[in-house]
């Protein structure tokens, strides 16, 4: 009889796929891109389908696949396509890529049970209740209980049986027993979302129009009431927020659930019911909604992309936009157009804090005309993740709002792939498959002969260099919505503050006048300094030995507030020394100022000031994130003290005055890209402040004010930094103009990293000057990080293809000499070289 086999790609840091057997009663579910159960050594693995091939290679024994899991296909083709394209690209293992593409396993809830084996059952027969030397009466009972039961058993049964682990382990190694995950269903929790309904569906009437027609019914006062909580509805709903949940609605615009009910019934809202996402954010604040009205440079963008739409071949296109001009209502226009041809929609935001308000967005839009809207991010648990991932495989979502991993979202018949800010660092994963999820929605809109539409205010400087050559059509929004100004932007020297001050302190004196004003206007400051903690480290003014982590090649940072030592790599925590742990001495001193230093600085000098601080300490849980952006949203906060993460992507309207503490933190990193980042930031963040009715006015605070990233910030000029920062790349043979890898050789042992790094020497050593440019070995920038030891390459190439078939061959070569696959690290295209 032919056997059938298939081409299994398994979550194991191998790069290959694994051969399986089919059996006669699962051959008409196995097909590519389905999920099945399989042995792997002495475990069970699930794994999906890649291939089937004609024969099997040669070889003893092929084992047999256990179960399918699924019932139609989790993985298209076309993703199966793009998991071999990142494998190559990446140098990933096959079976690690399609891991990240697939949905969870646990879809539902899992039991973990016992069930006897037909080896198991025939050895109860035979033995007759006579125990025999290798058994055990414990193991007997097991056994002879699960026969009472139907063979199963849950787990847990074992404790309350008095019977141990142990008993089962040595039954499950017999193969008498198996332990296996059960799926039990369950319930998902539903909220109501409301939305404005800007104009009659059945007749075309403006909803403000047809209001007063509808409201009749009631007369006088009662009438009077209505009307004004419809405006207040309206304006919260259409102009302020968006969609809302219901609860946020009641309590935002001190309404009861009849008055909703009756615009409901009048028609002036719609309502539709979502799961709730661990995402919600009760205070869902500062961010705009659409004005649904496109000035002339939207226009001219959506009629360009209206153009390639009509093309029907795939594009990319970058819309290049101001802070604040717009570029979200022109993204929903492009979905729509794109859900009138019939095809579906992607969109990537880099925080998961913007995809529920997207999703919303596009929900409000397309939800009550068009199928659903799916929202996929790592916030959601398992289950939901489950049940959103197979929503939009069996064409019930036909827009995906997600964070990087919802580039492998299986929609079909896909048209187009939106990536929002895409010159994020978040897109970039930073462990295996280290993919960047930009360029991998790039590839997959060629294989699916999509437009793929990038937007930024800053792009980085690889997309703006492909729209200039001609690679990608560049679309510019070049003026802010409603025409408002631009906030200025000054530099504060500290060398010049210094010398009329002689202190070194952290907020200089125009800083300082500017927060008074704003105290006395009654408007609000953002304050940026990216640091957190109270002190950056701590030295020895005896020895100058600073207190470095146990565990990486890094100073230890100083929390007052717990009153230790903490490493913001590792998690590493030690107590606060009163002698340095070297020399004994008693003079230590606590170096650098962080964001809780700052923060104690600002309450003494503005003590009738409301100041709260946004960090990753203080905001620790997702709900003390959403209380502090609600209190400052909602006016209860003067000043807000924060790192990056205040930097973008919020609209705070009553925000005057934006001050950035220090402008060259980022400048002094060992990194290609530090002149980039320190732009991207500081234009970002000074598009915080004056995005509503009121003037804003950005203070940038600098010992380096002549460095062009910080000048080029400072006028708001992208095309001048763009320039400069090319030129510079270009000199040095750094991406855009060279291809570039970074790899990594690590070990807890100092003596097995340093000899697998002279391996790979050896290898690349030939290949130095012969079409690549190899640097290295030298010690990584963090010599150390969680207990490892790490050595650096560092690979250039003007072909990609060059360091493609380099790295491939020096990782045949670390196989062949026994290097773990887990020492050697590949990143192809990296943005840190940390």
């Amino acid at each position: 009889m032919n056997r059938t086999f298939c081409n299994v790609a398994l979550a194991v840091p191998l790069r290959t796929t694994f051969t399986y057997a089919v059996p006669e009663h699962l051959r008409a579910g196995v097909q590519p891109g389905v999920r099945v159960l399989v042995p792997f050594r002495q475990k069970s693995l699930v794994g999906v389908v890649v291939d089937l091939p004609e024969r099997a290679p040669e070889k003893a024994k092929i084992r047999e696949i256990s179960k399918v899991l699924d019932v139609i296909p989790a993985l298209t083709p076309a993703l199966i396509e793009l998991g071999h394209w990142i494998a190559g690209y990446y140098l990933a293992p096959v079976g690690e890529v399609f891991r990240a593409m697939l949905p969870p396993v646990t879809e539902l809830r899992a039991q973990q049970q016992i069930t006897i084996t037909a080896a198991g059952r025939e050895f109860v027969d035979s033995t007759s209740n006579m125990l025999g030397e290798e058994f055990a009466a414990e193991e007997i009972a097991l056994l002879s209980k699960l026969i009472a039961k139907n063979g199963i058993l849950p787990a847990n049964a074992l404790e309350k049986s008095g019977l141990s682990n142990v008993v089962l382990q040595r039954l499950a190694r017999r193969g008498l027993v198996e332990i296996r995950h059960s799926l039990l269903a369950r319930k998902q929790k539903m909220q109501t979302i409301l939305a404005w309904r800007t104009e009659d569906l059945e007749k075309g009437e403006p909803a403000h129009q047809s209001q007063e027609k509808r409201v009749r019914p009631l007369q006088g006062k009662a009438l009077e009431n209505f009307q004004e909580q419809i405006a207040r509805v309206r304006e919260l709903l259409e102009a302020q927020r968006g969609p809302l949940p219901l609860p946020q609605v009641l309590r935002l615009v001190d309404l009861s659930r009849s008055a909703v009910q009756r615009m409901l019934a009048c028609g002036l809202l719609y309502s539709w019911e979502e799961p709730i996402d661990p995402a919600e954010d009760p205070f869902d604040v500062g961010y705009a909604p659409p004005a649904h009205e496109l000035n002339a440079d939207q226009d001219i963008a959506l009629k360009r992309i209206r153009a390639r739409f009509e093309l029907g071949e795939f594009g990319v296109q970058l819309l290049y936009g101001v802070t604040g001009s717009g570029k979200t209502e022109v993204y929903l226009r492009a979905i729509q157009e794109t859900l009138a041809r019939q095809k579906t929609a992607l969109v990537l935001v880099p925080e998961i804090a913007l995809t529920l308000w997207m999703g919303r967005q596009c929900r409000a839009w397309f939800g009550a005309r068009f199928e659903g809207v799916a929202v996929l991010h790592s916030a959601l648990t398992d289950v939901e993740r489950a049940r959103e991932w197979w929503r939009v495989r069996n064409g019930d979502a036909r827009v995906v709002v997600g964070t990087r991993s919802a580039v492998f979202a299986p929609l079909e018949r896909l048209g187009l792939i939106i990536v929002d800010e895409e010159q994020e660092n978040s897109y970039k994963q930073e462990e295996t498959p280290r993919y960047h999820g930009r360029d991998v929605a790039i590839v997959r809109a060629k294989m699916e002969n999509a437009v793929a539409l990038l937007g930024s205010a800053t792009p980085s400087l690889e997309s703006y260099h492909h729209a200039t050559t001609g690679k990608y059509e560049l679309l510019t929004l070049s003026s802010r919505v409603e025409n408002r100004a631009l906030a200025k932007v000054e530099v504060v020297d500290l060398r010049e503050e210094f010398q009329q001050t002689h202190q070194a302190g952290s907020i200089s004196a125009r800083l300082r006048a500017g927060i008074q004003e704003c105290l006395a206007s009654g408007t609000q400051a953002l304050v940026l300094i990216n640091r957190r903690g109270y002190s950056w480290s701590v030295l020895c003014r005896s020895c100058g030995a600073s207190v470095q982590c146990a565990n990486c090649s890094i100073s230890m940072t100083y929390h007052k507030n717990r009153n230790r030592l903490e490493c913001h790599y590792c998690g590493f925590v030690a107590q606060t020394p009163k002698n340095c742990p070297k020399c004994d001495s008693k003079y230590v001193y606590f170096f650098g100022e962080g964001s809780e230093h700052l923060e104690e600085r600002l309450r003494k000098e503005f003590p009738t000031a409301r100041i709260a601080r946004l960090d990753r300490d203080t905001t620790r849980t997702k709900r003390q994130y959403q209380e502090t952006l609600g209190a400052f949203a909602g006016g209860a906060l003067d000043i807000l003290v924060g790192t990056q993460m205040l930097a973008k992507g919020h609209d705070f309207h009553r925000v005057t005055l934006v001050g950035v503490i220090s402008a060259d933190g980022l400048l002094s990193m060992p990194d290609f890209r530090a002149a980039e980042r320190t732009f991207q930031l500081l234009t970002q963040v000074a598009g915080r402040a004056g995005r509503g009715e009121l003037h804003g006015r950005v203070l940038i605070q600098t010992y380096y004010p002549e460095h062009y990233a910080i000048q080029d910030a400072v006028k708001q000029d992208y095309l001048a930094f763009f320039e400069r920062e090319t030129n510079f790349r270009r000199t040095m043979g750094y991406p855009p103009f060279t291809s570039l890898a970074n790899v990594i050789v690590r070990d807890t042992n100092l003596e097995k990293a340093i000899r697998w790094s002279r391996q790979l020497s050896e290898y690349f050593s030939p290949h130095n000057g012969q079409g690549a440019r190899i640097l290295g070995p030298a010690t990584a920038p963090l010599a150390r990080l969680k207990k490892e030891y790490r050595f650096q390459f560092l690979l250039k190439s003007p072909k990609r293809s060059v360091l493609t078939k380099l790295l491939t061959g020096a990782l045949d070569h670390s196989e062949a000499n026994e290097i773990p696959d887990t020492a050697v690290i590949v990143d192809m295209d990296p943005l840190s070289l940390m």
